[in-house]
């Protein structure tokens, strides 16, 4: 019994630990990957993009780039400026070198000296103005929208940074000898020396004296009218002007006087008289309305012209849009009008009919036309049979003047030629000039390297052969090689020379530009082969910029760009010297 009760018990123990076991097994893999899962490491997936720290990173980009544009730009600036003012030694005046004179300090005057190479020459400059004037913004001077120190660069300024010491003279040319090739001037400053006349020689003269303004004889002109042509002329303008509103705000005064007083007239439609008459529309519309109220809507504007049209060198669609645009601003423009005399307190016209008509007026305006300085005129006296231009002083195809020896050149507004008489002609006049003497100085260098060769020759030729105790050296030979050496020498200058070739002037019309006011601009540019005609406000940008990149120096561009922002914030002066 026990027996069988021990062995019955066995086998509930082993089915129990079959049971057991069964359950271990199947367990068995639940469990391992439990552990794997447990033992491997969760994937980490990034939180979703905030735009916010996108945005946060752009703005860090465009900070920093701003802020290293700004450092880096003012850094630049101030080495340029620096480097401007503080010019480095130059070379002293050579005896060996030719005298290079020039006359003037104008548009052609002062681009040759941008592009000659002064260590070829000792160059003179005589000019009664001792600075450079940016002419085509005169009329902003003229109404106080830019500084008249803002658009001149003294010449003194250019000639520091060349190669070679540029003697600058601060006189008036009176007088040019071309026989003898002397010029002689006179000291006409305020403070003078004990000598204030004298008379240098030359071997190149340049006449870049200009124009003066043509009054055509017309009664009146020279006694009451203002003139656009120098920097004197755009200051007198503003005084004559701030005159008229201060007088016509007089206690008392009449309805006609001050109705004559507020008449301004301008004469000439070219550029100078159309910008100057834009100019003074700006200066009505965002200056006088506000500080004379009373007199705003009483100012009148009259443009006179003799030709049927304004501005005859631009298209006809820019001259329809500029008369529409005067038309606009109450600018009356009088066509195929003449003024037959100017008087204290008006303006004789002879009108389209003939009639004779006296306008009464408070201040005229003369930008008619331009005519030859009394030294062109004498210059062309001393050569009667070459010279015979009324206009000025005539010259060939390399700008030298008719009826010399090649040593006298004239470029600019005293010249007589088939070109407008505008800045653009001059300034490519003077360049072209500063290209042709370095030519000159080429030919010149190479002319005496050719006869140092040929004074070479005839020295080896002439020598006789001497006997020599050296068996192997032949002096025969030796001679011959030395003549063909220098002959080869000889023969490789004069192919240089025979390529230095001076080539004719050329003149390359880039465009026209004209300011009409109301922030709008006129532009009649060469395209292709055709032009491009543009107007309004987008021209009005370019016209700026187109001026402001034509300035000499970055001096002259920082100034008007600081003017325009002045008038800009806080308007024109209208205060009275």
């Amino acid at each position: 019994m026990q027996t069988a009760t021990r062995l019955r018990a066995k086998q509930l123990a082993l089915s129990r630990s079959l049971r057991y076991g069964h359950r271990l097994v199947s367990t068995t893999p639940r469990l391992f990957q439990q552990q794997q899962q447990q033992q491997t490491p969760t994937p980490i997936v990034p939180p979703p993009a905030n735009p916010n720290s996108r945005w946060r990173s752009f703005l860090q980009f465009v900070g920093r780039g701003t802020i290293i544009t700004i450092f880096g730009g003012t850094a630049a600036f101030y080495y340029v400026s620096q480097k401007d003012r503080h010019p480095g030694p130059q070379l002293p005046l050579d005896p060996a070198k030719k005298t290079l004179v020039i006359l003037g300090s104008g548009w052609g005057a002062t681009s040759l000296l941008k592009s000659l190479d002064s260590a070829d020459y000792n160059v003179v400059v005589i000019s009664p103005k001792n600075f450079f004037l940016f002419t085509p913004l005169l009329p902003s001077v003229a109404v106080g929208t830019l500084s008249p120190r803002s658009i001149i660069q003294p010449t003194r300024y250019i000639t520091r940074h060349k190669k070679r010491t540029v003697s600058v003279i601060e006189a008036e040319a009176k007088e040019v000898d071309p026989i003898n090739q002397t010029v002689t001037f006179t000291d006409n400053s305020e403070i003078q020396g004990g000598i204030s006349s004298t008379t240098i020689r030359y071997d190149y003269l340049v006449c870049a004296v200009g124009a003066e303004v043509q009054t055509f004889n017309i009664p009146g002109v020279k006694e009451h009218a203002c003139f656009m042509k120098e920097l004197a002329d755009a200051e007198r303008m503003q005084r004559v002007f701030m005159d008229c509103l201060e007088s016509a705000s007089f206690p008392g005064q009449s309805a006609e006087e001050v109705d004559r007083l507020l008449h301004m007239v301008v004469v000439g439609g070219g550029p100078t008289g159309i910008e100057l008459s834009g100019e003074l529309h700006d200066f009505l519309e965002d200056d006088v309305k506000s500080w004379y109220p009373e007199l705003a809507g009483k100012v009148r504007l009259t443009l006179v012209e003799a030709l049927p049209s304004v501005l005859p060198m631009f298209s006809k669609q820019l001259i329809d849009y500029t008369e529409s645009t005067f038309k606009e601003s109450k600018i009356e423009i009088l066509t195929k009008t003449m003024v037959k005399e100017i008087k204290d307190k008006s303006v004789v016209l002879q009108m389209p009919d003939k009639s004779i008509k006296e306008v009464p007026c408070g201040m005229v305006v003369w930008a008619a036309g331009n005519k030859p300085r009394k030294i062109t005129q004498d210059l062309v006296a001393k050569l009667p049979e070459a010279q015979k231009e009324r206009r000025g002083v005539a010259v060939d195809e390399l700008l030298q003047l008719k009826g010399t020896n090649g040593s006298i050149f004239a470029i600019g507004d005293c010249t007589a030629t088939s070109y407008a008489p505008t800045a653009q002609v001059a300034s490519q006049q003077g360049a072209y000039l500063g290209r042709m003497f370095a030519q000159l100085a080429r030919k010149e260098d190479l002319r005496h390297q050719l006869n140092v060769l040929e004074e070479a020759i005839k020295i080896v030729d002439q020598r006789p052969a001497t006997p020599t105790n050296d068996t192997n050296t032949n002096t025969s030979d030796t001679k011959a090689e030395e003549l063909k050496e220098l002959v080869s020498a000889k023969e490789r200058i004069e192919r240089l020379l025979n390529k230095t070739k001076i080539t004719p002037f050329h003149y390359s019309h880039q465009g026209s530009l004209a300011y009409i006011g109301s922030e709008k601009a006129i532009a009649d540019l060469p395209f292709m082969n055709g032009n491009f005609a543009s107007g309004g406000m987008a021209t009005y940008l370019f016209w700026r910029s187109a001026y402001l990149s034509t300035l000499f120096s970055l001096r002259n561009r920082t100034l008007v760009a600081t003017d325009w922002l002045k008038v800009k914030l806080f308007g024109r002066d209208v205060s009275r010297d």
